[in-house]
C-alpha cells in the first residue's frame, strides 16, 4: 500500500467558494430540451410537459445555475422566436446541429422550469448573426419591471414579474470557425463591448462573460483572450474557459491525470487577464466562467452515423455518451481543479445536464437514470461549500505520456461555515490503496462523520436504465482520528468524500 501526507490548516485560505462552480447547461441540441427535460405525455409530465422524474433528478444534483439556450445552437437563434403563444412561434434550421428547432419550448417555459429545478439561468446572447440591438432587447424583455414595450410584452406573455436573469454569456465560442457568425478576436472584442455597455444600461445588475477561447489547442490561442480584452475588459466580469476530454487511446494513468492540463489552462488564462489588467491599470480583477467542461468522445462515430440518416429532424439523439466509471474519476479530478482555483473560478457549467453529454440520461416514454459522473458532482455541490483551503499533500506521482510526476492521490479541501471540513480525493493508482495521514489539529476537536468512496473493478462499467447503481457511493473507511491526525484509507482507482464535523 502506498502513503501520502497532508498538511491542513484554516489559514491555507485560497478563497470563497462560489456555489456557481456546480452550475450546468441546456442546450437546444439532441434530446436535452425535447425528451429531455420536456415530454408531453409522459407518465410522469406535469401541465406544462416536463418530466417531473428529471426534475427530482436535477434537484438532487443540486445545480444552482443552467447555461441556456446555447451553446453553438444559439449563435443562429433569434430569442424573439421563444416567446408568445407556442403554437405561433416559427420553426428554424439549426445550422448548428443541423436539426430543426420548433421552439416549443421557450424562454418563458424555461424560466418556470428553473424554478420547480431550484435553479437560477444563464442566459446567452447570439452575438453571430445578431448583435448590440438584440443583446439590449432581451434583457429589457427578461428583466425590466414594466412601462416599456419590451417589458409590457412579456407581461402580455404571461409574466407580470420580471425574470431577473442575473447572469449573460455575450455570444459562443467565437474564436470558432465552426461558429455562426464566426469573428476576429478584435471583431468579437468589439462587439462585446458594445452588447455589453449598453445591457448594462438596461440592468445594472447583471453579469456579463465573454468568449475566451473554445480550447486550449486553438492556434489563437492566448492572443485571442488579450486581443478580445484589450476591447472589453471593462465592461464584463467573467471570461469563458472550455474543455472536454477523452480517451480514446485507453490510456487509463493518462487520462486520469487531465486535471493537471485543467489546472494549467486555468493559470494561464489568469496570467492573460491579469496582464491586460495591469495595462489598462485597473483595480478590477476578472473571473472565470468555466463554462463548457466534461468527458465528451464516446458518442463521435454514432454522432456521424445519425446525421447520415436522419438530418434536419427534430430532437435527434446526439451527443449521447454512455459515462464509464473512470470518466467519473476525471470528473471529480476537474471539480478538485475548480475548487482549487476557487479565488477566480466563479462560474462552471458541466456540459450538459440531460442526455445530452450528461450525468442525467432519459429514455423516451421510460425511466431516468444517473450516469457515472453524476455522483461526483452531486457531492461536491452538497459538500464543497464554503472556503477552499490548500492543503500540502505529499504523494508518490507517476509520469504519463504528455506530463510527468502526476501525483497519484489529487486530494483538496474545503471549511464549511459550521467548522466541517471534507477532504476530496481521487487516487489514481490503478494498482494500490493509499494509506492518508492528514494533520488537522488546526480545525480543533474534530469526527469522521462520513467516508463515501465511489469504486469499481472495472473502468469501463456504466450505469443502465436497467442497472442504475452499478456505480453509485458507498460506505468507506472511517479511519482513526487521533490527536488531531486522521489515518484512512483511499481505495485505488476510487473518487473519496471525506466529511469531518466538529465534535458536539
Amino acid at each position: 500500500m502506498k502513503t501520502a501526507n497532508m498538511l491542513l490548516d484554516k489559514d491555507f485560505a485560497i478563497g470563497s467558494i462560489d456555489r456557481r462552480i456546480y452550475g450546468s447547461f441546456i442546450e437546444h441540441l439532441g434530446r436535452a430540451v425535447y425528451g429531455g427535460i420536456y415530454e408531453p405525455g409522459h407518465p410522469t409530465a406535469d401541465a406544462q410537459g416536463f418530466r417531473r422524474d428529471v426534475i427530482r433528478m436535477v434537484q438532487k444534483l443540486g445545480v444552482p445555475v443552467v447555461r441556456y439556450p446555447g451553446g453553438n445552437f444559439m449563435s443562429g437563434f433569434n430569442w424573439e422566436d421563444s416567446i408568445g403563444p407556442a403554437a405561433s412561434r416559427p420553426a428554424r434550421l439549426d445550422l448548428a446541429w443541423f436539426t430543426t428547432e420548433t421552439n416549443e419550448v421557450g424562454l418563458h417555459e424555461f424560466v418556470e422550469w428553473a424554478k420547480q429545478a431550484n435553479t437560477e439561468v444563464m442566459y446567452a446572447v447570439n452575438l453571430g448573426t445578431r448583435g448590440v440591438d438584440a443583446a439590449r432587447s432581451v434583457v429589457e424583455y427578461a428583466n425590466h419591471p414594466s412601462g416599456t414595450y419590451l417589458s409590457d410584452l412579456r407581461v402580455k406573455n404571461g409574466a407580470k414579474e420580471p425574470f431577473g436573469i442575473k447572469l449573460w454569456c455575450l455570444g459562443n465560442e467565437m474564436d470558432g470557425a465552426w461558429q455562426i457568425g464566426h469573428k476576429t478576436a478584435y471583431e468579437y472584442g468589439r462587439v462585446a463591448n458594445e452588447a455589453a455597455k449598453v445591457m448594462k444600461w438596461v440592468d445594472p445588475t447583471i453579469e456579463l462573460v465573454a468568449c475566451g477561447s473554445s480550447s486550449r489547442e486553438m492556434p489563437t490561442y492566448g492572443a485571442w483572450e488579450y486581443q478580445m480584452l484589450d476591447e472589453c475588459y471593462d465592461e464584463i466580469d467573467y471570461v469563458s474557459l472550455h474543455r472536454y476530454y477523452g480517451n480514446r487511446d485507453g490510456n487509463t494513468p493518462a487520462y486520469l491525470a487531465r486535471g493537471m492540463e485543467m489546472d494549467m489552462f486555468i493559470r494561464e488564462v489568469v496570467a492573460i487577464c491579469d496582464a491586460v489588467g495591469a495595462k489598462k491599470r485597473s483595480k478590477k480583477k476578472l473571473g472565470l466562467s468555466f463554462d463548457e467542461w466534461n468527458v465528451w468522445y464516446h458518442s463521435n462515430q454514432q454522432d456521424k452515423e445519425v446525421l447520415k440518416l436522419d438530418k434536419w429532424n427534430r430532437a435527434l439523439p446526439l451527443l449521447e455518451d454512455i459515462y464509464n466509471f473512470e470518466d467519473a474519476l476525471l470528473v471529480g479530478s476537474m471539480l478538485i481543479t475548480f475548487l482549487r482555483n476557487a479565488d477566480r473560478v466563479k462560474v462552471a457549467c458541466l456540459a450538459q445536464l440531460v442526455n445530452v453529454i450528461a450525468p442525467i440520461m432519459t429514455r423516451n416514454g421510460g425511466g431516468v437514470w444517473a450516469q457515472t459522473i453524476y455522483w461526483p458532482l452531486m457531492q461536491a455541490s452538497a459538500y464543497g461549500r464554503g472556503t477552499a483551503l490548500r492543503p500540502i499533500v505529499q504523494s508518490p506521482v507517476y509520469d504519463c505520456a504528455d506530463i510527468d510526476a502526476v501525483p497519484y492521490l489529487d486530494a483538496t479541501a474545503t471549511l464549511a461555515d459550521d467548522g466541517s471540513v471534507t477532504l476530496f480525493a481521487v487516487n489514481r493508482d490503478m494498482g494500490e490503496d493509499i494509506r492518508l495521514t492528514a494533520d488537522l489539529r488546526a480545525f480543533g476537536d474534530l469526527m469522521v462523520a462520513e467516508h463515501s468512496v465511489l469504486h469499481h473493478d472495472d473502468v469501463n462499467a456504466v450505469n443502465t436504465e436497467a442497472a442504475p447503481d452499478t456505480i453509485s457511493p458507498a460506505q468507506g473507511d472511517l479511519g482513526t482520528l487521533e490527536g488531531g491526525k486522521l489515518a484512512i484509507t483511499i481505495p485505488r482507482l476510487s473518487w473519496n468524500v471525506i466529511r469531518l464535523v466538529p465534535k458536539a
